[in-house]
């Protein structure tokens, strides 16, 4: 009967920024690509026939939330800084995992402090913006990867509790108890929406963790092979055209 069906079969779909909204590296913004996601937002909102889109990113809290913006995302949480903040566009509501402690914040400090004074003079700097982590970047990607298990001995070393990863251009280093998945699981939990009404989108390994909380997983074609692996769609397209030609596919 008429109106016994739901107007939509997903309700959200949770998508990372880099590689997937935004390039991995600092060319412009694909504005056409990101105003055909805010519009898809927009008739989300108002005709209820398609999912909301929001984001899961390692970017720090105001990058994320300037993304929530750009493409039409006013109501729906988002996951900033790899887990360690949740922004909520509805209600302008920041919230720091809660099992992140005082302690926690110290060791960001000193390893952040130990980064300086080891790699500052060889050109090694640090995402500003972020709180309860640590991310290094250098020109040379080559370098830059070369000091990940002098990163990784030194944390072992004093004890500090990270998690340390390199992804296209940098190297993250994460509380081993906070992630994207520990991030997503906040946010879900307070939106209470079933894993078979959430789709995704990631394009590297990061995204697993959101493969793994939705019923529908799909990547860009620049996504890494290893992630390809997890998604139930690929789409011929990259980056922003990409999600752009998921999100078509998605009701």
């Amino acid at each position: 009967m008429p109106g016994t069906l739901p107007l939509r079969q997903f309700d959200l779909v949770i998508c990372d920024i880099d590689g997937c909204l935004a390039g991995e590296g600092q060319e412009a913004f694909d504005i056409p690509s990101l105003t055909a996601v805010a519009e898809h937002n927009r008739l989300a909102v108002e005709n209820g026939d398609r999912p909301m889109v929001t984001v899961c990113s390692g970017r720090p809290q105001p990058y994320a939330e300037s993304i929530c913006r750009l493409i039409g995302n006013l109501l729906v949480p988002c996951v900033c800084e790899m887990g360690v903040w949740t922004y909520h566009p509805g209600t302008n509501r920041y919230e720091m995992d809660p099992s992140i402690s005082a302690a926690h914040l110290e060791a960001v400090h000193a390893l952040s402090a130990w980064c300086v004074a080891e790699f500052g003079g060889k050109g090694v700097t640090q995402q500003p913006g972020k709180n309860a982590s640590v991310t290094l970047w250098h020109r040379d990607t080559a370098f830059l990867k070369t000091l990940l298990p002098l990163v990784q001995a030194e944390c072992d070393r004093r004890g500090w509790p990270f998690r340390v990863t390199s992804t296209w251009y940098y190297i993250n280093c994460e509380l081993t108890h906070v992630s994207k998945g520990s991030g997503l699981d906040r946010i879900l939990g307070d939106l209470k929406i079933p894993r078979e009404r959430i789709a995704g989108i990631g394009d590297t390994t990061g995204d697993k963790c959101i493969a793994e909380r939705v019923a529908f997983f799909a990547c860009p074609s620049n996504a890494q092979p290893a992630i390809k692996e997890h998604a139930h769609y690929i789409s011929p397209l990259a980056e922003a055209e990409g999600v752009v030609d998921i999100l078509s596919r998605l009701r």
